[in-house]
């Protein structure tokens, strides 16, 4: 699946379990990390690993399993690396502490809404 298609679908499962604030950071053009970023603020941390559940779930029946997940334990912070899709989720707090959308502040945000 292309990678912008996989990045705009990760957002529409977020959405649909309720995660706000959902941006898609084109990082490919100035980073070989990755192709696209996709940042969003769950309301707790538990909130946090059920998004992380549901995109792992759908991922791997659409044949894309996550190659790392990091910080499921904690839920603050979980990352979840699919190598040209890196998935960010966050508690507010921890998201507008870290702001990866200003330490990224050159690149192409897409805001995704319902």
């Amino acid at each position: 699946m292309y990678s912008k298609t996989f990045a705009k679908r990760i957002a529409k499962i977020i959405l649909e379990k309720k995660g706000v604030d959902v941006d898609i950071l084109n990082v490919g053009k100035v980073s070989n990390i990755a192709n696209y970023f996709v940042i969003c603020t769950g309301e707790s941390e538990t909130h946090n690993r059920a998004i992380t559940d549901t995109i792992k779930e759908e991922s791997k029946k659409n044949g894309i399993p996550a190659h790392h997940i990091e910080g499921y334990e904690y839920g603050k912070w979980i990352l979840i690396d699919f190598v040209d899709v890196i998935v960010h989720i966050f508690v507010r707090k921890t998201r507008e502490y870290y702001a990866l959308e200003h330490l990224w502040g050159d690149v192409e945000v897409e805001s995704i809404t319902e």
